[in-house]
C-alpha cells in the first residue's frame, strides 16, 4: 500500500519531471506535458524500481524488456502529433506507461505485445488507472493488428531493421508513424508521414530500444 506521504513525493518528482527533464529540454506540446504531468509512472515500474520512475533513463521491467526514459517517451509521443480523433496502433505495450500517455491525448488506443506477462501487468496498471479506450493483443506486433483496420497513427517501442510492410499497410494516408529504425546499440528515431501510398521519413535524433522481435522484424 502507497502512504500519502510517499504519494505526496512521487507528486512533487513528476512535477520536476516535467520541468527538468520535458520543458527543459525540447517539449513545448502543452498536451503531452499535462498528460504526463498527472500519470503515476511508479505504478508502471516493478516494486524494485519505483523509487527511480522519475529519473531520465530506462528502467527493466522483466523479460529483457524495458520502460523507456521519460525524455523519450515525451518525444515521441510529441512526434507522433496525436490529437482527440486519433486510433492509434502501439506495437510493444510493455509497461503500460506509454499507453497510457496516448490513451490520455488519443480517442483509442490498440496495443500490441509479445509477451503475455507483459500485456496482464499493463492491463492491470491501466485499469487501476481507470484508463478504458485501450484494446490488448497478444502476438507478433511486426505483422500488426490482427484485424482488417487501418489507424491515424503508428507507434513503434521496439527498434526495428526498416518499417514492417504490414505497418506501413495499417496507416491510413496522411497519418504518421514513429519508430526507432536500425540495428545494432543505437538506431535513429525517425517520424513517417504517409502520402497515399508512401512512408516519407525524418530522423529527429539517435535512440536506444530493445529490439522488436517478429516475422518483419529482428529473430530472437
Amino acid at each position: 500500500m502507497v502512504s500519502f506521504d510517499e504519494k505526496d513525493q512521487f507528486a512533487l518528482q513528476r512535477a520536476e519531471m516535467v520541468r527538468h527533464h520535458l520543458e527543459g529540454r525540447d517539449i513545448r506540446d502543452p498536451a503531452v506535458l499535462q498528460v504526463m504531468g498527472r500519470i503515476p509512472r511508479e505504478d508502471f515500474l516493478p516494486q524494485a524500481y519505483r523509487s527511480q520512475a522519475y529519473a531520465d533513463h530506462p528502467l527493466p521491467i522483466g523479460l529483457g524488456q524495458t520502460i523507456s526514459q521519460p525524455y523519450i517517451v515525451a518525444l515521441m509521443t510529441q512526434c507522433l502529433r496525436v490529437t482527440r480523433d486519433c486510433d492509434i496502433l502501439e506495437i510493444g505495450t510493455g509497461s503500460g506507461y506509454q499507453t497510457a500517455v496516448l490513451a490520455g491525448l488519443a480517442c483509442r488506443v490498440f496495443t500490441i505485445e509479445r509477451h503475455h506477462e507483459l500485456s496482464e501487468q499493463a492491463q492491470t496498471a491501466l485499469e487501476k488507472f481507470g484508463v478504458v479506450n485501450v484494446e490488448f493483443a497478444i502476438g507478433d506486433g511486426s505483422r500488426g493488428w490482427p484485424e482488417t483496420i487501418q489507424f491515424d497513427r503508428i507507434l513503434l517501442t521496439a527498434a526495428v531493421p526498416s518499417i514492417p510492410p504490414p505497418l506501413a499497410a495499417q496507416l491510413k494516408s496522411g497519418g504518421v508513424l514513429v519508430a526507432p529504425v536500425g540495428g545494432g546499440a543505437v538506431q535513429d528515431l525517425v517520424v513517417y508521414d504517409k502520402h497515399g501510398d508512401e512512408l516519407i521519413g525524418q530522423i529527429v535524433c539517435g535512440c536506444r530500444f530493445v529490439p522488436l522481435i517478429g516475422e518483419h522484424g529482428f529473430r530472437e
